[in-house]
C-alpha cells in the first residue's frame, strides 16, 4: 500500500483503482456507488474536502464554517473555476455551504454542463468565481 499511495495511514482501503485513506464512510459510498452505476456516475468536480470548522479548530483559530479544499484535481472544474487548497467554499449558487457534506449535496444535484457560481475565503478575503461543471 505505501508503494501505491505513498501513505502510512491505516485503513487503506481500494475500491478498483482508487484508494481512500483513513476510514471516509462517504467516499467509500460514493466508490462503491460509483462502482455499481458507473453509467450513472455524477461527474466530479476534482475537489477534496473537509468541514473547515474541525480545520480551524485544531489549527486552534475562531471557527471557520464552510468547505474546506484539501486538493484539488488537476484539469478539473474546481482548478479551472481557480480554487485552491486552503480555501474554503462558502455558497454555492447562493446556497450556503456550512460544511463539506452541504458542498456534497449541492454538487450532486448537478449535471455536465451547469453554470456554478462559487463563493470562497482565501485567507482573510471573500471571493467569487464562476465555472462550468
Amino acid at each position: 500500500m505505501v508503494e501505491k499511495t505513498n501513505q502510512m495511514g491505516v485503513p487503506v482501503i481500494a475500491v478498483g483503482d482508487q484508494y481512500v485513506i483513513g476510514f471516509d464512510r462517504r467516499r467509500l459510498e460514493e466508490l462503491l456507488a460509483g462502482r455499481e452505476g458507473a453509467a450513472q456516475q455524477k461527474p466530479s468536480f476534482g475537489l477534496q474536502i473537509a468541514d473547515a470548522s474541525k480545520i480551524s479548530q485544531k489549527a486552534g483559530v475562531l471557527p471557520v464554517f464552510g468547505a474546506f479544499v484539501g486538493g484539488v484535481k488537476p484539469g478539473s472544474p474546481a482548478e479551472k473555476a481557480g480554487l485552491q487548497e486552503g480555501d474554503v467554499i462558502t455558497e454555492i449558487n447562493l446556497r450556503p455551504i456550512s460544511n463539506a457534506d452541504d458542498l456534497a449535496k449541492a454538487l450532486s444535484s448537478m449535471s455536465r454542463g451547469n453554470r456554478v457560481t462559487i463563493a470562497f475565503l482565501r485567507g482573510q478575503k471573500k471571493l467569487y468565481t464562476e465555472t462550468v461543471f
